[in-house]
């Protein structure tokens, strides 16, 4: 068999750095750490990245891209109920793959001027995508809000989703990178978040959104 092609160092760098970040917190990882864990020397580390904040820099680049494709509201066709069920659930796995963002926001942006700009653009275009797929709904007669209230309701949802894995922290911060905990976070997370159009549901919408949460309530 061919032989893959070993991974170059900057990548396995990165590699490294997101599991470390997600797993003990960026604040608590330093590139000391990385450069013991990769078993490398610190200025072969360096050779690659200038500093912490380059290394956390380049994950972000990569995470805005996937975030920012995931984020493009289809126009084949009207969205429904199903479709922001999934949609939900892709989104929260994304944010899983790279929480420690999300888990350290406050403290990130704080002192990281390039991710204070873009992380700001992210949720502008969270609230964009939001609203799009609830009037998208709305002209398809599954949804009932006025302009105001679907305002209203898509900052909500981006609130609950930029938020919830903070709380799902906050409640069991010792088993929260477990595996089976994850899947359960990402599934509340999702329903939570779609319950915020559960009032303004029609028709069948109204009765797949029931269908939806019973059989997730009942797994």
């Amino acid at each position: 068999m061919e032989r893959k092609p070993p991974r170059r160092t900057r990548q396995r760098i990165l590699e490294l750095s997101l599991r470390l970040f997600n797993e003990f917190g960026e604040p608590n990882v330093t590139t000391t750490t990385i450069a013991e864990e990769m078993n490398i020397s610190p200025g072969n580390l360096y050779y690659h990245f200038r500093n912490k904040d380059d290394i956390i820099n380049s994950l972000f680049a990569v995470f805005e891209k996937e975030i920012v494709d995931l984020l493009r509201v289809p126009d084949a066709r009207t969205p429904n109920i199903e479709d922001v069920w999934l949609y939900l659930h892709l989104f929260f796995e994304l944010v899983w793959r790279y929480r420690f963002f999300y888990r350290d926001l406050n403290d990130l942006l704080s002192r990281n001027r390039t991710l204070e700009v873009h992380f700001k653009q992210i949720l502008q275009h969270k609230v964009a995508t939001a609203t799009r797929l609830c009037e998208g709904m709305v002209g398809a007669g599954a949804l009932s809000a006025s302009r105001s209230e679907i305002g209203t309701l898509a900052q909500n949802m981006v609130v609950i989703g930029t938020y919830w894995l903070s709380f799902e922290y906050v409640l069991n911060p010792r088993r929260f990178n477990e595996e089976a905990n994850m899947s359960r976070a990402l599934g509340r997370g999702a329903y939570q978040v779609l319950s915020m159009m559960a009032p303004f549901l029609e028709g069948d919408a109204r009765r797949l959104f029931e269908k939806l949460a019973a059989e997730y309530l009942g797994g």
